[in-house]
């Protein structure tokens, strides 16, 4: 369960969205303008904000960017509105926004927003996970080789198969994942004395596919047929 707080000027969309969002289990308090979210924020901490762009007193960029400006901006926000240019929404999102829905909201694309922005909100298990202190923890300080910890792991990357080790990494994915399936199919004809069948059953893909799939790699077909 989260806490949320929808600000709108529209009663209809406070009690539409506070019904939708209370089925799915959340808390949410609401507010008619900038003045009663301000009040809403300094009393509470919530999860997720659902701000409207359009109000009468402050509209909901000014409001964003005073949040974000007094570091209260610790949550996401999504804006919303119905008339909002693309101009409005690049600054909004510039300032610190989440992201934007175009009124009418339909539920599918509330929810989803919802749920994306509660999953930016919960942090890593790394981040929120103190950190050890290794000078003063026995298990931590050496391994048991009596070496610090980050050298053994150094040390056992070392040992790891060429295999792991000849990609490079620092390049594009495309190209990190095709270097990757070309060495994957080389194994396999390498290993299966480069017998197409065996290698298609194998790798689970059909021999039409395979030849294709090869072909598109590079994959030196007569190579790996004499080195079988």
């Amino acid at each position: 369960m989260a806490n949320i707080l929808v600000v709108d000027d529209e009663l209809g969309i406070r009690d539409l969205l506070s019904e939708i969002l209370n089925d799915e289990g959340h808390s949410v308090d609401l507010a008619e303008n900038a003045t009663q979210a301000r009040s809403a924020r300094q009393a509470n901490s919530y999860d997720l904000v659902l701000l409207d762009i359009w109000m009468p007193d402050t509209d909901g960029v000014s409001l964003l960017k005073e949040w974000a400006m007094a570091g209260t901006l610790t949550m996401p926000v999504i804006m919303m509105s119905g008339h909002a240019t693309i101009d409005t929404a690049v600054e909004a999102t510039r300032i610190g926004a989440f992201s934007f829905l175009e009124k009418p909201i339909t539920l599918q694309k509330l929810l989803k927003a919802v749920e994306q922005g509660l999953a930016r909100s919960i942090p890593s298990a790394a981040q929120s996970a103190p950190t050890p202190d290794i000078a003063d923890s026995p298990d931590m300080a050496t391994a048991g080789n009596g070496a610090p910890p980050f050298a053994s792991a150094v040390s056992a990357a070392d040992q790891l198969p060429l295999s792991h080790q000849g990609f490079n990494l620092d390049r594009p994915l495309r190209e990190a994942r095709d270097g990757f399936e070309k060495a994957y199919f080389e194994f396999h004809l390498a290993r299966e004395g480069g017998s197409m069948t065996r290698v298609a059953e194998k790798t689970g893909l059909e021999r039409t596919h395979l030849y294709r799939k090869l072909r598109q790699l590079g994959v030196d077909l007569g190579r790996n047929k004499r080195a079988g």
